[in-house]
């Protein structure tokens, strides 16, 4: 298997194992072509995206047991669909970003100096 990179340009890092995130559930926020939401971009989720993001009809706070998805908290990692990520930093919304996790794929929908002005640093 090829080494997917960040938008960086470095090795993927993991996003999140709990709860386990990504379209393959592998924790990566990698993509392929049946991924029509690209979900690539590793954010760390706040109450203000959850509103604004259950709004838009996706739910990710009310748990869903059958999916064994436990529902997001403010400050769980999650891999976002890129569109919805932009859609929500249009509305002054977005999340932040963890950028060694957010895929290089992101940078084919935006460019990288937008995604440092919501770089995640970890304290």
């Amino acid at each position: 298997m090829k080494t997917e990179l960040n938008v960086l340009g470095t090795a993927l890092a993991s996003c999140c194992e709990n709860p386990l995130t990504g379209y393959f559930r592998d924790g990566l926020c990698r993509t392929m072509k049946d991924d029509v939401g690209t979900h690539v971009v590793c954010a760390v989720v706040t109450e203000d995206f959850l509103r604004f993001t259950k709004s838009r009809g996706n739910d990710l706070s009310t748990a869903i047991p059958y999916w064994n998805f436990p529902g997001l908290h403010p400050g769980d990692r999650w891999c976002l669909c890129i569109s919805r990520w932009l859609e929500a930093e249009k509305e002054g919304k977005a999340p932040l970003v963890v950028l060694e996790a957010t895929h290089q794929k992101a940078l084919e929908y935006t460019d990288l100096s937008m995604l440092q002005k919501y770089a995640y640093i970890k304290n």
